[in-house]
């Protein structure tokens, strides 16, 4: 029996089980984004939720940390002025250093992030403020509703891993394939997963397949 693939996120993805863990509540402010020439972002939710109350920000240059989420940004008819390769957010933030020279920038984020983006802009002579759009919440699952054994779970960032565990526990016969290292950072240290190639739910999946033949 082939074993089942468990994606952590309402996003349609072929061959998986959706199991999302996290519930976005957009945080509507009153702003003001005359002031910044360059918009950064990490995540699709920071998006879609400044977009749900202020549509001037699709005027102003918009930075990626990878293409997925510079994706996003044109979908929302956001002006994409950089994308970048590493989809981390230290090494995006050291991307950005040489696109952000003499710009007044502002990073549109979640109430949790991980990275060090911010201090690293500021540490590089970059103006560089925050703008909190919104704020994660966990999902609730009953205990009959966890994956079966021989699952592969799939992590896209440490909120799911956070919510997976106040709902669930692991299971020996589980295994773990993380978007990334730092993601894999917030596993339980006895857990040891598998970092996909890139940081895209689609290398993630193909990962996954891949375990799934070498374990059936």
């Amino acid at each position: 029996m082939m074993s089942n693939i468990y994606l952590l996120s309402d996003k349609n993805m072929e061959d998986v089980i959706n199991l999302p863990m996290i519930q976005i509540s957009p945080i509507a402010k009153n702003i003001d984004l005359s002031h910044y020439n360059a918009l950064i972002f990490t995540s699709k939710n920071a998006i879609s939720s400044i977009d749900s109350f202020d549509k001037s920000w699709q005027q102003i240059s918009s930075y990626a940390i990878a293409p997925q989420t510079a994706k996003v940004i044109q979908k929302y008819n956001g002006t994409l002025a950089f994308t970048g390769t590493s989809g981390h957010g230290d090494n995006f933030a050291k991307e950005l250093i040489d696109q952000l020279q003499n710009k007044n920038a502002i990073y549109i984020r979640g109430a949790k992030v991980v990275s060090n983006l911010v201090n690293i802009l500021k540490e590089n002579s970059i103006n560089c403020d925050e703008l909190i759009v919104y704020e994660t919440k966990c999902k609730n699952y009953t205990k009959n509703q966890q994956p079966e054994k021989n699952s592969i779970i799939i992590f896209s960032s440490p909120s799911t891993i956070e919510c997976f565990f106040e709902n669930f526990s692991w299971d020996k016969s589980f295994k773990a394939v993380c978007i990334g290292h730092t993601t894999s950072k917030y596993l339980p240290k006895d857990i040891k997963p598998y970092i996909a190639k890139t940081t895209s739910l689609a290398s993630c999946i193909e990962l996954a397949k891949e375990l799934r033949i070498q374990i059936s």
